[in-house]
């Protein structure tokens, strides 16, 4: 029998976050990957150095890609260093790759990484999410909500 999944993931420690990512993209569902990489990239992500700022993920041939992450060379590294930007392979589950085939092909979705991060096993994860773009008025509404509920948060500190 499978073990269930935690409800949010064990993160010790975040090295990449995509923060602008909740406020270009509805975000639908948010799932826990591996990722394979080289003994430099790892070495390099250790040190807290990487970016997804301008990354997604592409499914090409039920294989999942994290496409233009970048995690810099590694400072001591050697001839066998690696490429910053190169596409990096996601560890997925067969059926999880199913399912982002069909609502990338179907619904017109995209899979955005929101983070990159270090488990309690000391492993590295991506937190990747299945996600709808937002257009204009989508964004103002949602920035007028958040400026709503800091104006509430410091109405309710000064006069509560």
């Amino acid at each position: 029998m499978a073990r269930p999944r935690p409800a949010s993931f064990e993160k010790t420690k975040i090295v990449a976050e995509n923060r602008r990512a909740r406020y270009d993209f509805f975000i639908d569902e948010v799932f826990e990957a591996g990722i394979a990489l080289t003994g430099t990239e790892v070495k390099s992500l250790r040190f807290g150095e990487g970016s997804i700022a301008e990354s997604f993920a592409e499914v090409k041939d039920d294989e999942v890609f994290l496409i233009n992450a970048t995690v810099p060379e590694f400072s001591h590294g050697n001839r066998h260093n690696h490429d910053a930007k190169r596409p990096r392979k996601l560890l997925l589950h067969a059926r999880e790759i199913e399912k982002f085939y069909g609502a990338v092909a179907r619904k017109g979705m995209t899979l955005v990484p929101l983070s990159i991060y270090f488990n309690s096993r000391g492993r590295v994860k991506v937190e990747l999410a299945l996600a709808k773009g937002k257009k204009a008025p989508d964004k103002r509404a949602s920035e007028k909500e958040r400026d709503w509920k800091r104006e509430q948060g410091r109405l309710l500190r000064n006069h509560g």
